[in-house]
């Protein structure tokens, strides 16, 4: 990992982010353009891939190989990016709709395979971008503009299904604790294997509760506080679930081999600066023919 410093500006472009007055990306963004500097990367080092969404329009301000991917997809675009040069710092970026529900699947098989990246997750329990709709994370009996009379399904706990599938670092953060935050992504990012951050970050707008904020500004605690020892992954699974006070910190840890070291083809050196053999590759190719 790098070690000389650079400025949180260096991943910020020149164009002014247009995310709502008040919302959490704000301080998203702030804590990880600190933590990326914090840790000696430079822009070209790192690539995000980008999904869909609030969190996503983020592609069009963060300085650094960014790629805006489909609805759900980010996940795979950040694996092969990885896959093709582990040299590079990769992230994943998406809010709870596209983690959990249109790119569940590959969410569930990311945490098992253990690819040496980190998934950030918006959880803002609403598809925001398109003005609020019920998403995966949306708590029972919340009306939106597709559950006028309240959600009828059980929200999903993305953190839980991370630690049942695998998954060797698991956080949570919250948008307004930036500092915090940024030391999350800081571990997270140094961690390796697939790790994944989930940020508590409440929509001001698209939510029937006005003093959201407020609320979970008094509900959570940091894991720091109570000498959690992150490396028993039932606790962690329990602990993911409190519903009343919620906890922020990283609830899991644990070293693993990554899914990149366990394959002989890229310990050489990253694929694309390896010479292709185009007589094997036509040999191949002519068993399809």
């Amino acid at each position: 990992m790098p070690t000389s410093t650079t400025s949180p500006q260096s991943f910020m472009n020149q164009n002014q982010p247009t995310w709502c007055p008040g919302c959490g990306n704000f301080g998203m963004w702030t804590a990880l353009t600190q933590a990326l500097s914090g840790l000696g990367l430079k822009p070209y080092q790192v690539m995000m891939a980008f999904d869909i969404g609030c969190s996503s329009n983020g592609a069009n301000w963060h300085r650094l190989y960014g790629f805006h991917s489909l609805h759900g997809r980010a996940l795979p675009v950040a694996q092969a990016v990885k896959l093709a040069n582990h040299d590079l710092t990769v992230l994943a970026m998406g809010g709870d709709g596209g983690a959990y529900g249109e790119g569940g699947n590959h969410f569930l098989h990311a945490c098992r395979r253990n690819i040496d990246m980190t998934m950030i997750v918006h959880n803002n329990e609403r598809y925001s971008l398109t003005t609020g709709q019920t998403s995966p994370t949306t708590k029972t009996g919340d009306k939106t503009k597709t559950a006028p009379t309240g959600a009828k399904e059980y929200p999903l706990n993305g953190l839980q299904m991370a630690l049942t599938a695998g998954a060797t670092f698991v956080a949570r953060g919250f948008s307004d604790e930036v500092s915090h935050l940024k030391d999350l992504y800081q571990a997270a990012i140094k961690h390796p294997g697939f790790a994944v951050v989930e940020v508590i970050q409440p929509c001001v707008i698209f939510y029937d509760k006005k003093n959201l904020r407020e609320e979970v500004k008094l509900r959570i605690y940091k894991l720091e506080t109570i000498n959690w020892l992150a490396n028993n992954r039932a606790k962690a699974y329990v602990k993911a679930g409190e519903m009343e006070k919620l906890p922020i910190g990283i609830l899991f840890q644990e070293s693993k081999p990554t899914f990149e070291s366990l394959h002989p083809q890229l310990q050489k050196a990253p694929l694309v600066r390896q010479l292709a053999n185009r007589t094997a590759a036509k040999k191949i190719l002519a068993e399809f023919r």
